[in-house]
């Protein structure tokens, strides 16, 4: 008897505690254009949020990153893009940024303001990553790539040395599309 109150006590905490776990939708982000980006407009959709950096070694992702937007926005992707300049190679201002991107890579996928991405003073959504996916989620250099499902929920995590347009994050996407 005693197994079977343990058991159903188990079931109740369980239950409680799922119910108070987020998800990516439940965050925004103040968009490189000034308005609240809230991810709850993406719902049932699979993300790939990704920090970048304009004067990166990477920032030619730029354009992969782009590909693969015109390639599957239509199929249910959403590529984000959130300027960080916590590796000190982000311009000035998002005005700066986003003129940048739209000039050399026609960039129009979602994109943030400059975000802090790792440390003290990270994003919530960064933050929230680290708790519930663990520290894989927390960028090491720009153009980390995080991949959530349709759940909102993280699926995997792709270092920057993952070329946008490669093999496995392609097939990564297609899996949960």
């Amino acid at each position: 008897m005693k197994l079977v109150k343990f058991l159903l006590l188990l079931i109740i905490m369980s239950s409680t505690s799922f119910s108070n776990i987020k998800t990516a939708y439940d965050f925004e982000f103040k968009s490189i254009t000034g308005e609240n980006l809230k991810l709850k407009n993406f719902e049932n959709k699979v993300l790939l949020v990704v920090n970048v950096a304009s004067n990166c070694g990477f920032t030619k992702q730029y354009a992969g990153l782009q590909k693969i937007w015109d390639s599957y926005k239509s199929k249910g992707l959403v590529v984000i893009g959130i300027p960080s300049n916590d590796f000190n190679q982000e311009l000035n201002s998002k005005e700066e940024v986003k003129k940048f991107c739209e000039t050399n890579f026609s960039i129009n996928f979602p994109m943030t303001d400059i975000t802090n991405v790792k440390g003290s003073e990270a994003h919530p959504f960064y933050i929230w990553a680290k708790q519930t996916y663990g520290s894989d989620t927390i960028p090491k250099w720009n153009f980390y790539k995080i991949l959530i499902n349709k759940n909102g929920k993280i699926v995997d995590t792709f270092s920057s040395l993952t070329k946008p347009d490669s093999n496995k994050l392609i097939s990564a996407i297609e899996k949960i599309l």
